[in-house]
């Protein structure tokens, strides 16, 4: 039955098991006396859906605690092993897949490095499809106990109803990859098992809202800086986060080009792959037949040498010129959304770390407008490097916390995709 605002008793239910379940994962343990102010729900509703949550083996209890003159008061938790997500970062060295369960420990993971035929979509899909397999054995964990499979990828994610996740990564020659298609004609993970396919930035900036430097701010960026750049920007109406492709604004007219093709876009300037061409150009020498990560730990050496060896000034110079156009960038994330935090990550951002982030916020609020950068933190991330393939595992707990604690169900037979999904859009919310 719907009440007068549309909401049915089963909306009312699932949003207070929701509430009931964030509220224990991120502050608990609680007892149930302290979940009722801490989510507003009355003593009787908490009871019950507790109550539900015990018997569903979602929540356990985790000890007690002594109560001002009564009995002791029992402390509930979310049960770490009721549920299983995978996290996956198509990242720009490699391919990383994480196991984790509820509470988002790791464990197992596996890693393909990405050589030569970098980002074919054969062989990513099949490094996708093989690391899942890999650490689902290593944990020995049935495919069928996944909430879901969380993927963070490069470019631009466009979700369809007839081929699901399509992305469109121009810098990596994909397009309009209809990655999760290829990912269900060759898993073997059950069809009710969803996927979550989102951009890589968005996913990072997502760990660090939920987990890391981000937490407690209504308006944030978090900056994913590696061979190329990119950004989520997190505000009260985007709450979950946008990703933006903040690393094709032009910084340049007619300058270097970039790997979108374009002339003069900030990743051709700030992102580590031309960080690294514009060093070999200046007679920078990074050691021959190496990766990115190895030839940016060679070129840090040679501009921050130990105590009493002589800097290289080419490779300071490359690195200062890098600081100024990331921090212009910035400045026009500043300009345009007034963040009160920035937060930079990725494996370049992290590899380059203290040494290089007082520049940045020293050129970004030189560039940017007084106010707004007078209100603005910019900081480094702190969840290090597998902040993506976590915010990707966030993707499907998100919708389970959504469900309020229930698995996605499989597509029932009838209607085409398209045609289920208009309809699903005319109906009221």
């Amino acid at each position: 039955m719907a009440g007068r605002n549309g909401r049915t008793v089963r909306d009312l239910r699932r949003a207070n098991r929701t509430v009931v379940l964030q509220r224990l994962y991120f502050d608990g343990p609680l007892s149930r006396f302290e979940l009722g102010p801490a989510t507003g729900l009355s003593s009787g509703s908490v009871s019950n859906v507790v109550a539900d949550l015990v018997a569903d083996g979602l929540v356990e209890e985790a000890g007690s605690v002594d109560s001002d003159g009564g009995r002791p008061r029992t402390l509930l938790r979310v049960a770490p092993h009721s549920g299983h997500m995978i996290g996956v970062d198509v990242g720009e060295t490699r391919v990383r897949v994480e196991l984790f369960d509820l509470t988002l420990t790791e464990l197992a993971r596996a890693e393909r490095p990405l050589e030569q035929q970098r980002y074919e979509v054969e062989v990513i899909v099949g490094h996708i499809r093989d690391g899942i397999a890999e650490v689902l054995a290593a944990a020995d964990i049935a495919p069928g106990q996944l909430l879901g499979v969380g993927i963070g990828v490069p470019g631009i994610v466009e979700h369809t109803p007839d081929h699901g996740a399509v992305v469109h990564g121009q810098t990596i020659g994909w397009d309009a990859v209809p990655l999760e298609e290829l990912l269900r004609s060759t898993s073997q993970l059950p069809d009710a098992v969803p996927y979550f396919i989102d951009n890589g930035a968005k996913t990072l900036g997502q760990a660090e809202m939920w987990f890391g430097g981000g937490r407690g701010a209504r308006n944030a960026i978090v900056v994913l800086f590696g061979s190329g750049v990119g950004a989520c920007l997190v505000t009260p109406e985007v709450e979950n986060g946008r990703a933006v492709e903040w690393g094709h604004l032009t910084v340049r007219v007619r300058g270097r080009r970039c790997r979108c093709g374009a002339l003069g876009c900030l990743e051709a300037y700030a992102g580590a792959e031309s960080l690294l061409d514009r060093w070999r150009e200046q007679g920078g020498r990074p050691p021959e037949g190496t990766d990115e990560e190895t030839a940016m730990t060679a070129l840090l050496v040679a501009a921050y040498p130990a105590e009493g060896a002589e800097a290289d000034p080419v490779a300071l110079a490359v690195l200062e010129e890098t600081a100024e156009y990331l921090g212009a960038g910035l400045s026009d994330l500043i300009n345009l959304f007034q963040p009160e935090r920035i937060l930079i990550g990725g494996w370049a951002g992290l590899q380059l770390g203290s040494r290089f982030l007082p520049a940045v916020r020293h050129h970004a609020t030189a560039y940017a407008l007084r106010h707004p950068a007078g209100r603005v933190t910019i900081d480094l991330g702190l969840l290090g490097p597998d902040a993506v393939t976590v915010g990707a595992a966030i993707l499907p707990l998100a919708d389970f916390f959504a469900r309020g604690g229930r698995r996605a169900e499989p597509e029932p037979e009838g209607p085409p995709p398209a045609w289920r999904t208009a309809l699903e859009e005319r109906a009221p919310h």
